[in-house]
């Protein structure tokens, strides 16, 4: 199981002191965090994609391959790209630029995203949310195949043989799909043979067995070897010396973006026991201390049967850098450690 970090590079008022860091301040602060990543040997570092005060990667691309020169051996990637509202040969020639730069770590998750700012930002109708999606995917995919592509759709012009530049330095650019807990986009992935990220921020991990099983099924329908459709997760998670340090920590900054973005949604605003239940046994929350942390992956691993990756979203928790980077550590020098070692004693 590859284990990781996404970051949507929020930018939240410190929980102690209410002072707010610089955008300038945030983003080194946030290269260190990936570099701590690299350093203490996780597999994965994701940046999402936002179009919103709160946020400062609405170009993910650009802080990855800061990233990449700064780092040796982390796979950098998107979490997600909205491919919905993006060009895809711009998308394929960023992320191509960056396997260059990080010889070979490039990765792209893509999905609708939760948001829809970046619609009206790039004057598109949100009524074709999920043919954008359709058709801008089938178009990415096909330029990884393909240097001179001809192709032609609803919502471009198209191409008429053009070359399609740089190439990436993998002889193709992984591909994920990001999906949230709707039906027909677990099946798109199973359909395409496409490996699944799941964003999983709140209830449990067994209520997306059925969604993981369609996956599959739909994986295998459409003649993909069943060992390609790999399952990741995508969760809420921190580590702490202890879980309720790691509750302390990790609470006033979500409670700060929940009640935020749930105000511009009609949502009641989120309580401490909400909080509290699913940060604990029964929750989809992997917040605690890191052998809490590691057997809730393992629970997440067996109930969906069998997880390729699981990310932590920590970027909410509002702390200090020094703080991110102690989390950062503990994930990946005792977390990691039990997780693997898990790992190899079933024979995976």
């Amino acid at each position: 199981m590859e284990i990781g970090i996404d970051s949507f590079a929020a930018i939240l008022p410190d929980p102690a002191t209410g002072r707010r860091p610089s955008a300038t301040e945030r983003m080194a602060d946030l290269i260190g965090e990936i570099e701590t990543a690299d350093r203490v040997g996780l597999d994965v570092f994701g940046i999402g994609e936002h179009h919103r005060a709160e946020f400062l990667d609405s170009a993910p691309a650009i802080i990855l391959a800061a990233a990449a020169a700064r780092t040796q051996k982390i796979r950098l990637t998107s979490a997600v790209t909205v491919i919905s509202a993006a060009d895809p040969v711009r998308v394929f020639q960023e992320f191509a630029t960056l396997d260059l730069i990080a010889k070979g770590r490039a990765e792209i998750v893509v999905g609708r995203g939760s948001f829809i700012e970046a619609f009206p930002l790039f004057g598109l109708d949100t009524r074709a949310y999920d043919d954008l999606l359709a058709e801008n995917l089938d178009l990415l995919l096909k330029l990884g195949e393909t240097t001179n592509i001809t192709w032609e759709g609803r919502f471009r012009p198209p191409l008429q043989g053009q070359g399609v530049f740089p190439r990436p330095h993998q002889a193709r650019l992984p591909v994920w799909l990001g999906v949230g807990g709707t039906p027909n986009s677990f099946a798109r992935a199973g359909g395409l043979g496409l490996p699944l990220m799941i964003a999983i921020i709140g209830g449990d991990f067994e209520r997306f067995r059925p969604l993981v099983d369609l996956y599959r099924q739909a994986g295998i329908r459409a003649g993909h070897d069943p060992a390609t459709l790999k399952v990741g997760v995508h969760a809420m998670g921190f580590v702490g010396e202890t879980d309720a340090a790691a509750r302390d920590a990790f609470y006033p900054g979500w409670s700060h973006l929940t009640t935020t973005i749930g105000r511009e949604r009609g949502w009641s605003a989120p309580s401490r026991q909400q909080f509290d239940m699913m940060a604990g046994p029964g929750g989809a929350f992997l917040i605690g201390a890191p052998k809490t942390v590691a057997a809730k992956m393992l629970h997440a691993d067996k109930v969906l049967g069998g997880i390729s990756r699981i990310t932590f979203q920590m970027s909410t928790a509002s702390l200090d850098t020094s703080a991110m980077k102690r989390s950062i550590e503990l994930l990946g020098t005792e977390v990691a450690p039990i997780i693997r070692a898990a790992r190899k004693q079933q024979g995976d």
